[in-house]
């Protein structure tokens, strides 16, 4: 597993094709995994049902989570969806973890009580691996989490240099680790670890200036060459990364491929909620921020665009 370091910035080749956006499928880990990891990317047994309009939960630190937000709504339409986003504690990936966990199962305990829902979509990566557990020891509703999708991307890699994108605390976390020495199939992976970026994508949604050079350097050492080979493909393993990605696109030194999970994580969704019903769609879907601060202008116009009543927010009292 590389260090990482920037790598020499080189012009993009006009004649080189753009390689797509990979969905990640679901990682299912294989007999034997520490119950630890287990946890973390499936969670406990739960028998799938079908869910006639069922109420669903999606949490996030940010918006960051409206990547996945919108892959659920696009998969089961008929669902009664919240939106929560914990802004006041943004970001997590500074929060020590046992304050974080202990944040985090009230502040969730808190929004079943008002919202009762049949499933809670924890669409954060350093929630999910800390969380997680605890959640799903303290409430008897199913769980989905988000990891790093290492595997799909050491799949899909030619040259075997793969880089993952994610925030300091996620690249240093363990399991991310034994994700790498579980999935990564003879791959060179590089982590790298961002401070700025996830801040950075909620800037830039909330309609602030995002310098290009600024998110350039953040990327930077995602790309790695080494002799005849170079990375090819990068895991987007933060849900506020793909906010980004058009920008990611155009300021890469060469194409890559940037790996998303959001649509697996709506995979996931479907398959313990069912697929949509044909009933009727329901309202808008409300949106919590925890600060209760009140969103800029241009934020209140790209939440409605991801089906999010602009007329309707709350900080914690409004939970």
């Amino acid at each position: 597993m590389a260090a990482s370091k920037p790598a020499p910035r080189k012009g993009r080749d006009r004649h080189e094709a753009r390689l797509p956006l990979v969905a990640a499928p679901r990682l299912v880990p294989a007999a034997g995994y520490r119950a630890t990891l287990r946890s973390v990317l499936v969670g406990p047994s739960v028998t799938p049902r079908i869910m006639r309009s069922p109420a669903i939960l999606v949490f996030d630190s940010g918006v960051g989570g409206l990547t996945v937000f919108r892959e659920i709504a696009r998969a089961r339409p008929d669902a009664r969806l919240t939106y929560v986003a914990d802004d006041a504690l943004f970001p997590y990936g500074q929060v020590l973890e046992d304050a974080l966990i202990a944040r985090v199962v009230a502040l969730i305990g808190a929004l079943i009580a008002a919202h009762a829902p049949d499933l809670v979509v924890i669409a954060c990566n350093t929630a999910s691996v800390q969380v997680l557990p605890a959640l799903r020891e303290r409430y008897a509703l199913p769980f989905v989490g988000t990891v790093p999708a290492i595997k799909p991307a050491c799949a899909a890699s030619q040259s075997k240099r793969v880089s993952v994108l994610g925030t300091e605390a996620t690249v240093a976390r363990e399991y991310t680790h034994a994700l790498i020495r579980n999935f990564g199939q003879g791959c060179d992976l590089t982590l790298v670890g961002s401070a700025r970026l996830a801040a950075l994508a909620e800037a830039a949604l909330a309609g602030d200036a995002v310098d290009d050079e600024e998110l350039a350097r953040e990327i930077a050492p995602c790309f790695v060459e080494d002799g005849s080979e170079r990375t090819d493909t990068v895991v987007l393993a933060c849900t506020h990364y793909p906010l980004l990605l058009d920008r990611f696109e155009r300021l890469a030194p060469w194409p890559v491929r940037w790996i998303d999970p959001a649509p697996a994580i709506a995979r996931r969704v479907v398959e313990l909620a069912g697929p949509a019903t044909g009933a009727p769609a329901p309202a808008k879907a409300r949106a919590i921020f925890t600060s209760g601060r009140k969103p800029s202008a241009d934020l209140t116009a790209a939440l409605a665009n991801f089906g999010l009543d602009s007329s309707e927010f709350a900080g914690t009292g409004g939970i």
